[in-house]
């Protein structure tokens, strides 16, 4: 194996290392189910336009941000900030931030639900469980891990990179089994299983789901911290994001194409999002005949994988305004740490935002319905914070020659505009389209309360970010 390959020094990170360290980050396991609940095969004609009109492109124009603003330490932010102004830069902060609450709920659910497996090894946890016992233990969950987090963060941290190593190694094996199983006598579940059953249905309820397939591929501007740890991040960092695109590509391609093996596209169970990863490992598992064993092997890993993300992402987002936010927009009070540098009141303003959405999904009427829901919600906020990454780079390649990179995505500037205005367009029109709720049927009650949801959630989220600068501009003049 060429010494390049792995770490030469101690002080380096190889290309290869930072995509894994990506991968594990931005996707798992389980980010292929809610698509194939929505869209059924043709999913995987979704994932393959997206890949070369959007991945490719998304995670290139990632790499020359990064390289153009490789000494900022905002990431996201500092992009924004730079290329734009400080209050775009502020905007940008607030919403990296607030898109990760609802995933926070989210990951602390799935938590539950994890654990559930482990111990009952089936899917009756809705019967066991109220919504309002379900979301006190989620609020319990998160609770617990923020006070905990100075003792427990770099543990987990470490144990993030084993969760998800492990979780990037159950999901290529999960492919390769089902691999397997077919060649050895195993009938494809989906019928008809032709060119036709993967044709797209170009319908509303298509599109409105789409950014709920963005939301399971963003993320590539994580990685643009590590640029520092590279030797030649002029040439190591775009193969990171070539092999970051084909890994996702394998996952979410072969992985759709292996659920089809087991599951019905056209008769996908109701809790499919929910319990859909541990209904494949169980039914893998019978069909090589290990029983349950592979089922409770994921449900292990997928504990140890969520609760480390817990842990790095509450840390993450209280922490994110510390990077690189003009001082005339956050109060004191907000970025105040106490004697062992944790940010104490921006853990309270995470937990308060957790406790309105855990008020809100105990108004539904059971636990699938808020797991589905809170999916439905990152898929409308993720896919917004999305749109910073191409606003930043439209904004760099407009004034180009007043900023210098060591890698350059489409030297043409007209070419480069046209393809960051697509990405910009696309992202943000999915994104405004996941308002419509994806597991309702329209003229329903259900699908004009989760609507009316939809938007008050969102409103409110976005809505606080107008409040902080307020109340900074009032604690200047209080001090004057």
């Amino acid at each position: 194996m060429p010494n390049n390959f792995l770490q030469s020094k101690k002080n380096y990170m190889s290309w290869p290392v930072i995509a894994l360290l990506d991968f594990v980050t931005i996707i798992s396991f389980e980010n292929i189910f809610y698509p194939y609940q929505n869209q059924g095969l043709s999913v995987v004609v979704s994932w393959i336009f997206l890949l070369f009109t959007y991945v490719i492109p998304y995670e290139l124009i990632v790499s020359q941000l990064s390289l153009t603003f490789d000494n900022q330490s905002g990431g996201l932010a500092s992009w924004v900030r730079r290329s734009g102004n400080d209050t775009l830069g502020y905007w940008t902060s607030w919403m990296y931030w607030i898109q990760s609450v609802p995933y926070i709920v989210d990951v602390s659910n799935s938590v539950i639900v994890s654990f559930s497996w482990m111990v009952l090894g089936n899917n009756t946890l809705g019967n066991k469980m109220s919504t309002f016992e379900f979301g006190l233990l989620t609020f319990a969950i998160i609770l617990i891990f923020i006070l905990l987090e100075n003792a427990i963060k770099n543990s987990l941290e470490a144990l993030s990179l084993i969760g998800g190593g492990a979780m990037f190694i159950m999901s290529m094996l999960f492919v390769l089994l089902a691999g397997y199983a077919l060649m050895h006598g195993t009938r494809i579940a989906t019928q008809p299983f032709n060119w036709g059953a993967f044709m797209p249905n170009f319908s509303l309820k298509y599109f409105s789901t789409t950014g709920l397939l963005i939301f399971a591929m963003s993320g590539a501007e994580l990685a643009a911290p590590y640029i520092v740890q590279m030797r030649d991040p002029k040439h190591e960092f775009p193969k990171a994001m070539w092999l970051l695109a084909l890994m996702t590509a394998f996952l979410t391609i072969f992985g759709t194409l292996s659920l089809a093996v087991f599951f019905n596209a056209n008769a996908i169970p109701h809790d499919f999002k929910m319990n859909g990863p541990y209904y494949a490992f169980s039914m893998l598992g019978t069909e090589l005949g290990l029983g349950k064993f592979l089922m409770y092997f994921f449900a292990i890993v997928q504990a140890i994988f969520m609760m480390a993300q817990l842990a790095v992402l509450l840390d993450a987002s209280s922490r994110v305004f510390a990077g690189d936010v003009a001082d005339k927009f956050m109060p004191s009070w907000l970025t105040k740490k106490n004697k062992k540098g944790l940010p104490v009141n921006s853990y309270l303003m995470t937990t308060g935002l957790s406790l309105f959405l855990l008020l809100l999904t105990g108004t539904l009427p059971n636990i699938n319905t808020i797991y589905n829901w809170l999916l439905n919600i990152n898929g409308i906020v993720s896919p917004y914070k999305t749109c910073w990454v191409f606003f930043a780079f439209l904004a760099m390649r407009w004034r180009e020659k007043e900023f210098h990179s060591n890698y350059i995505f489409i030297r043409n500037r007209k070419i480069a505009l046209i393809v960051g205005g697509w990405c910009f367009l696309f992202t943000f029109v999915c994104a405004t389209l996941g308002f419509i709720p994806q597991d309702a049927d329209y003229g329903t009650k259900s699908f004009d309360y989760q609507l009316i949801m939809n938007f008050i959630t969102v409103f409110v989220l976005f809505g606080v970010g107008f409040l902080l600068p307020y109340l900074r501009k009032r604690e200047l003049n209080r001090n004057k």
